[in-house]
């Protein structure tokens, strides 16, 4: 493996550790507030994907014409601006918008930039790593967070800010190269059109959606829990639900280690079959009722979600990499991600609105990944049988 990946590590650890300090932080702030309502954190988490929706036509060819170690020492600097208008008590949904604008410019670098440091052989191991040590830095966000803002909000969004520098500094050391000549033409038509053209093959195809799905699933999923652990497991605080989000995390981390050996990038189409089991495991987790039980549900969803989601993500890259550009195809899904993210956890933030129970709520959204991972798999070319001897 490339020794140049190292500095990627480490700024994208200490960046995604920071973003899921600061979404704990506002779970704190609204746990801790009687004035805003249980609807409130969807909707902090609806404004953060708008933010990927809106900016995804610019963002690929940015990193792609750019040297990407510039757009994340950029992109770092804008969450650390939003996390500090937090800190001045401007309006949450506005400052966690522009923390979103950062995220959204630091996606396409972060993964674009791996093509550059990893030829195709290591493409999925290097995913692998970065996969891993993200989960492992959101483990370790939400945990610290949550309990420094269980402390202090204020210190929680200083210590943020910090680690969103630190971040941009480390990027300094990563080699600057610029892979693509900006494409002439109105961006937002420039993006149809490389739409168009990554829909074309059943397998771009399945990359795309089922990045989409893993997301959307991933982010209600969180959403959900926050409010049907205080019903089912009458958990009391941020802590007590970042303790138990922990075990999906490890969950992921483990399916990332697992998965370089079981899925190879020219066997993408066996990643349907960890997806049908991140459905089935959702189901479970709707009937669970005690503290491990659900740990060992999220646990379970956590492995089969992070060997789905890995090749999926190393196989845009290549693809992106040989066509479009790889900064081009991350930020293409991260327009469809984000848009089925939004919809998902829009849909649930207007449920919670009406009181649907969230057990329920769990239930339809583990049945709605099954008939999804079916749809989207219809068409996608299985591997060739190995002829016996």
């Amino acid at each position: 493996m490339n020794k140049q990946i190292y500095p990627l590590l480490i700024a994208q650890f200490l960046s995604a550790f920071a973003d899921n300090a600061i979404l704990f932080t506002i779970i704190a702030l609204v746990m801790q507030s009687a004035e805003l309502a249980t609807w409130y954190v969807p909707a902090l988490q609806s404004v953060f994907l708008i933010a990927f929706i809106v900016l995804a036509p610019w963002v690929g060819s940015f990193a792609d014409t750019h040297a990407k170690p510039n757009i994340l020492i950029i992109a770092n600097l804008i969450k650390a601006l939003g996390t500090g208008l937090l800190l001045l008590n401007v309006e949450p949904l506005i400052a966690y918008c522009i923390v979103g604008m950062g995220a959204a410019i630091y996606s396409p670098a972060k993964y674009g930039i791996l093509p550059e440091l990893a030829d195709n052989d290591t493409l999925v191991k290097a995913n692998s790593w970065i996969e891993g040590s993200t989960i492992f830095a959101i483990l370790l966000g939400m945990i610290i967070g949550a309990k420094v803002a269980d402390y202090s909000i204020q210190w929680a969004l200083i210590g943020t800010i910090i680690l969103f520098v630190i971040s941009a500094l480390v990027s300094l050391l990563l080699p600057k190269k610029i892979t693509k000549k900006t494409e002439a033409g109105f961006k937002v038509v420039v993006f149809y059109r490389q739409a168009r053209l990554f829909f074309t093959t059943p397998r771009s195809r399945f990359a795309i959606l089922g990045a989409s799905l893993f997301w959307a699933a991933a982010a209600t999923v969180r959403v959900i829990i926050i409010a049907w652990a205080p019903i089912v497991l009458m958990t009391q605080n941020a802590s007590d639900i970042a303790e138990l989000t922990l075990f999906l995390a490890i969950g992921i981390i483990v399916g990332s280690a697992l998965v370089p050996k079981l899925i190879p990038l020219e066997l993408l189409s066996r990643a349907r079959i960890p997806a049908y089991f991140v459905a089935i495991f959702i189901i479970s987790l709707s009937f669970t009722e005690t503290v491990w039980t659900a740990r060992a549900a999220l646990f379970a969803i956590g492995v089969a979600g992070g060997m789905f989601i890995v090749p999926i993500n190393a196989a845009l890259q290549e693809l992106g990499q040989d066509s479009i550009g790889s900064g081009s195809a991350v930020a293409l899904q991260g327009f469809f991600q984000n848009l089925t993210m939004l919809i998902a956890v829009g849909s649930y933030t207007y449920a919670a609105s009406q009181q649907v129970d969230p057990v329920i709520a769990l239930l339809c959204l583990g049945s709605m990944v099954f008939v999804a991972t079916f749809l989207i798999s219809l068409h996608l070319p299985l591997p060739p049988l190995k002829k016996s001897k």
